[in-house]
Order: structure tokens, then sequence, then C-alpha cells
């Protein structure tokens, strides 16, 4: 009898066994099923930030990919040290504009809130860091009744690692992107600035029957400042003419240098008659500067100024008027020909 037991203990053990081995089995199983699709998930988020290249297609990207997954109202990308940000929402309407300007007021409060979770207004937030990306952050903003659980807070953790290095590529290629069309010294646009958007501005002026009107500048004796005083202050002298004229500009005007102490100023929706008007006033705030290269040498611009008319070339329309900027130089200089 006690043998009869011992093999009848000894099978229910083995049982026992197999049971426990296919219970671990089973629960290996399903942790595989759930990294296989959290993989699976993560592949789709590659692709969908592969065809992103910028700062507001990426944030855009990877919201539309975490919606299904984490219900949410908006995601905001800040980044104090390069000053950029962007927000995305999928509110509409008043909704839209109340919940950006709650994720403007969390921006100025986002240091000391990283890695947090918090009840703002009728809003749930978090915040999370982007790894070594200093002062920058990620700020997910649901309503209040959705706060995220530990389950979506680690998906969206793992989500960020993915969304990093795409994302500092992209602020690294816009840095470039603006760097290209900028020029070093005076923060202006350069000349392939002037070379995209001439023509689209022309094309806008024939279409639309809008005066455009275009302003060729040439320091005067500016030469003379390089040759008396020196080529540190032929630069800073650049940089204050700069300046003036932007402060002086609309934002919808185009300011170019082009080289040297040559700057252009395309003037959308404005005739002949207003953009002397604005030149007379730029000649005079350069002569108000009162920069001297030497007794009697003092610093001035000479301006050629052309309306475009639309049976004119790029290249008629700019030789008519760098002749008449010879001719306001050939005139006494510091003055305005059109």
């Amino acid at each position: 009898m006690s043998q009869s037991v011992s093999f009848s203990q000894a099978e229910n053990m083995g049982r026992d066994f197999r049971q426990v081995d296919m219970n671990s089995l089973m629960a290996e199983l399903d942790q595989f099923k759930k990294k296989t699709a959290r993989l699976s998930l993560l592949n789709e988020l590659h692709g969908r930030l592969a065809g992103a290249v910028d700062l507001p297609s990426m944030i855009e990207a990877f919201s539309v990919w975490l919606m299904p997954l984490v219900e949410h109202d908006l995601v905001a990308y800040h980044n104090s040290d390069r000053k950029r940000s962007y927000m995305y929402s999928s509110c509409h309407g008043p909704d839209r504009q109340r919940i950006f300007q709650l994720a403007e007021k969390l921006f100025d409060c986002q240091s000391e809130n990283v890695g947090r979770s918090w009840d703002e207004e009728d809003f749930y937030v978090q915040n999370w860091h982007l790894g070594s990306m200093d002062s920058s952050g990620l700020v997910l903003v649901l309503r209040q009744s959705k706060v995220i659980d530990a389950e979506e807070a680690a998906l969206i953790g793992q989500a960020l690692e993915v969304l990093r290095e795409p994302l500092q590529r992209a602020l690294d290629y816009e840095d470039l992107f603006v760097i290209a069309r900028r020029d070093t010294l005076t923060g202006l646009a350069n000349r392939r600035v002037f070379e995209e958007r001439i023509g689209p501005l022309m094309d806008n002026s024939k279409r639309h029957h809008h005066p455009l009107t275009i302003a060729c500048m040439d320091l005067d004796r500016f030469k003379q400042v390089n040759d008396n005083l020196g080529h540190a202050e032929g630069d800073r002298v650049l940089i204050k003419v700069a300046d003036t004229f932007k402060g002086m500009v609309r934002s919808s005007d185009l300011l170019v240098r082009m080289g040297g102490d040559e700057f252009f100023l395309v003037l959308p929706e404005t005739n002949l008659a207003s953009a002397q008007v604005l030149a007379e006033r730029l000649c005079k705030a350069i002569d108000d500067l009162g920069i001297y290269s030497a007794p009697n040498q003092k610093l001035g611009v000479s301006i050629g100024l052309s309306q475009w008319q639309p049976d004119m070339s790029i290249e008629q329309w700019l030789q008519s008027t760098d002749e008449l900027l010879y001719q306001a130089k050939d005139n006494g200089r510091s003055q305005v020909c059109l």
C-alpha cells in the first residue's frame, strides 16, 4: 500500500510539474508576443520618422503614431538652448487655442518639471526629457480624465528613445538650412535667398496685379572705411548699416546682403512712389549714423529704384535698377534715382 501511495504521489507531482512548466511556457510566450508587438509598433514609428525631415513634420508623425495607442490632445516639443518649439494638437477652434496657451505656460516652467506628471487646469500633463539633448523636452498634455498609466508611460518612454536621434538630426538640418541662407556677418538673408524668392514674388505680382519694387543699394565711400580704419571696423560698419536697414523695413519685405557693401531690398505691394519715400528715409538714416573714414569722407548710400513690369525679365529688371544705382552715384552719391 505504501508503495502504491508513493507511485500515486509521484504521478501527481509529475502532473504538477508539467502544469507549472506549461504555465511558465505560456507566460513566456505571452511576454514574447507582447515584446514582438511592441517592437513592431516601434519599427512602424521608425518608418514614419524616416519620411520626416524637419521638426514640425517629425512631431506630427510622432503624435499620429501615438494617438491609437495613447489618446492625447497635444504633443509639444521645446528646446530653450536652440530657441525652438513646436506644438501639434488634435483639438480645433477655441480648445486648440487654449491648449496651445497652456503649453506655452508649461514651457516656462519646464526645467523644474522634467520627468514629472501633474494636473494643470483640466488637463493631465506629463513631461519627458530627451536623453542627452540639453534643455530639451517633450510635453504630452492630456485631458484630466485620461491619466497615463504605467504601461502607456513605458511605451512612450521607449518611443522617445526612437524619436531622440532623428529629432536631433532634424534640428541640425534646420540649423544648417538657416545658416546656408543667412549672411554670416550681418544676419540678413543672402544671395541664395534672393534667387529662390524673387521668381515667386514676380509671379505673385503678375497674378494679382500688385506692384513690386526693388531697391539696389550700395554704400558710398565704404572702401575708404576699410582702407583708413581697417577691415574689422569695416565689418562693424556693415553690421550697423544692416541693423539700421532692418529696423526700417517691414517683415514682408526681403532685405538681402548680396555681397560686400551691396544690399537689395524687395518691396512687395509697393509702388514706385511709396518705395521712393522709404528709400529717401534709408538714405537719411545712413547719413545720420555720422560715420567718417576721414575728414569730408562720410559714409552714405546710393539707391537705384525700379518697379517691375510684367513684360520685364528678372535680368532686364536688375540691369535697369543697377543702371539707376550708378546714375545716383554719378549725380553725387547719397541719393535715390528712379
